[in-house]
């Protein structure tokens, strides 16, 4: 497969599911700030998604009909729903001899959604949540469509390493962020529904009662989002499942790039393996997530040197 078509396979992917993160955390958020008592801010999530050098977010004010607006539809957001979808269709045209007519012709729903001008009026004017349920249905469906049309060979395999890697990233900054505000604020350790949100919005909540059917803990959040082989949006679910299909691309011709690429992603795989809250919490939870993050874009940097030529 050609450098150019496995990057952008990759990075398609990487852009949807990017999207899916985006839209289940803005929509947790906005139930959160119609539902909180307390003071209530947005910046978590606009740090998380759009970073604090980005231009306008200062204005937002709290306002989360503004905030929505700039982080789903936002054209001078680089990191907008809009703008990454964008980005994930451009990518997708590019190689749609490579993907079946019916991920193409679902991508391309997904985008004229997106800039249809009646979702922007919707937005402003009508329930929020109902909107971004529209918007999360379209990601769902893109990911039907992968799962039932696409043939099983290195583009899906570029395509879920990417999207893995993704999900990896996102769980560690919102973890790194969620638990970051305890510093500042205590009382959330024993605030229930400042776990449950943060539940939701990686889709454990209903898992975790099942787990753990005592009541919300921090480390017990923690060891789920980290170390539950059985939670998709694991932090060691995605980095298995980028080992799982990264082993499918070896063969003969990169031995060598292989073989470094797979020790660095087994490394990843024990630093969390053999980890546990118990050990997380010796060695401080910002210091351990900053060491798992910076591991992740080291594998996106070498899988970009190895296989992308430097795309």
């Amino acid at each position: 497969m050609l450098s150019r078509v496995a990057a952008s396979l990759y990075w398609l992917s990487r852009y949807v599911e990017r999207s899916d993160g985006m839209l289940r955390m803005l929509k947790i958020n906005y139930a959160s700030s119609q539902d909180a008592v307390k003071a209530f801010t947005w910046e978590p999530v606009i740090r998380i998604y759009s970073g604090p050098e980005e231009e306008g977010t200062e204005a937002l004010d709290n306002n989360s009909r503004a905030v929505l607006k700039y982080m789903v539809l936002g054209k001078n957001n680089s990191n907008s729903v809009l703008n990454i979808i964008t980005l994930a269709r451009e990518n997708a045209r590019s190689v749609q001899e490579h993907i079946t007519k019916d991920l193409w012709q679902c991508l391309n729903g997904y985008y004229h959604t997106m800039i249809d001008p009646k979702l922007e009026r919707s937005l402003q004017r009508e329930d929020p949540i109902s909107v971004l349920n529209v918007l999360i249905r379209e990601v769902m469906l893109y990911y039907g469509t992968v799962e039932i049309t696409m043939e099983r060979g290195e583009g899906r395999s570029f395509m879920n390493i990417g999207k893995y890697l993704e999900r990896a990233i996102q769980s560690v900054d919102i973890l790194d962020s969620k638990f970051g505000s305890l510093d500042e604020n205590p009382d959330l350790l024993t605030d229930t529904t400042y776990w449950k949100y943060l539940l939701l919005s990686l889709g454990g909540y209903e898992l975790y009662l099942k787990t753990y059917p005592e009541g919300f803990e921090a480390e017990n959040v923690l060891e789920q989002v980290v170390f539950n082989n059985d939670f998709p949006r694991a932090v060691i679910y995605s980095v298995n499942n980028i080992q799982r299909y990264f082993d499918r691309l070896k063969n003969n011709s990169n031995t060598e790039d292989f073989r470094e690429m797979s020790f660095q992603i087994g490394r990843l795989q024990s630093r969390i393996k053999y980890s546990s809250v118990k050990s997380i919490r010796q060695e401080g939870l910002h210091t351990f997530l900053s060491q798992i993050r910076g591991e992740l874009y080291g594998i996106s940097n070498s899988l970009n040197e190895h296989y992308f030529a430097n795309s």
